[in-house]
């Protein structure tokens, strides 16, 4: 039997991906962590099951699986996997090439790049202090410009040695290239919350000029992975509701 024959004859890997509930519980709650394994499996393109997890009334079953663990966890043919870096490393070094696509970003800093928005925008929801607000703000604003110069900036492969023309703005469409990577399944769910909380309750969006990260959101929503693992606006700012401070 040929190497290529023994791949597809090989029996598919039983995946049970477990989140976080929402508002009714059943359907997918706010919790970015959750929504970055889900992404991961998505794009691996293996068959996998998806269960919501009420934190409110957490079945006796699941408390005998995962005694004191919150979602995300995950079954991997029986196996309980927790920690969501953990769980994400084992599933990029075990649904590998040439089966499963690598997901793995080329580029560091397509990493790096968005590594302090989530923390200075939770600063600026929790500020309760009007005079502190604008401090704040200039934060998160920092860090968005910071993801928007790296997105419109050409990456190597963009850059043509022997054209004449040189490429003054990137054109794709993620954050190391035209391919949803690990580095995007982190950033895109925090960049929706950011979206929605931050618009809800400090009246804040993203600035229009910001071309780089609005052409990044544009074709992430274009995405099936993306959208349809994202949570109703509701969960998010129900979440949200007791966490943003009213500023006096």
């Amino acid at each position: 039997m040929m190497a290529s024959q023994r791949l597809s004859s090989r029996k598919e890997p039983e995946i049970e991906l477990f989140v976080k509930a929402g508002l009714d519980g059943e359907n997918i709650g706010n919790c970015p962590f959750c929504q970055r394994l889900f992404m991961v499996l998505w794009l691996k393109g293996v068959k996998f099951n998806v269960t919501t997890v009420d934190m409110t009334r957490k079945p006796e079953e699941l408390k005998s699986l995962a005694p004191g663990t919150n979602p995300p966890f995950l079954l991997f043919n029986k196996e309980l996997k927790t920690d969501f870096i953990k769980i994400e490393e084992f599933l990029e070094q075990t649904l590998a090439p040439p089966r499963y696509p690598h997901l793995s970003p080329k580029y560091k800093e397509s990493f790096d790049v968005g590594s302090d928005i989530f923390a200075k925008f939770s600063a600026y929801i929790k500020n309760p202090h009007k005079e502190a607000n604008e401090n704040f703000e200039k934060a998160l604003l920092r860090e968005f410009h910071r993801l928007d110069r790296y997105l419109n900036t050409p990456l190597p492969e963009e850059i043509d040695q022997n054209s004449t023309e040189e490429v003054l703005v990137s054109n794709r469409k993620f954050l190391d290239g035209n391919k949803l990577t690990l580095a995007d399944c982190n950033l895109l769910p925090k960049l929706h919350i950011i979206k929605i909380a931050a618009k809800k309750y400090r009246d804040f969006e993203i600035p229009a000029e910001m071309t780089g990260v609005w052409r990044y959101l544009h074709n992430a929503y274009s995405r099936d992975e993306f959208s349809h693992t994202c949570p109703a606006n509701q969960e998010i700012e129900r979440t949200y509701a007791s966490v943003a401070k009213k500023m006096t």
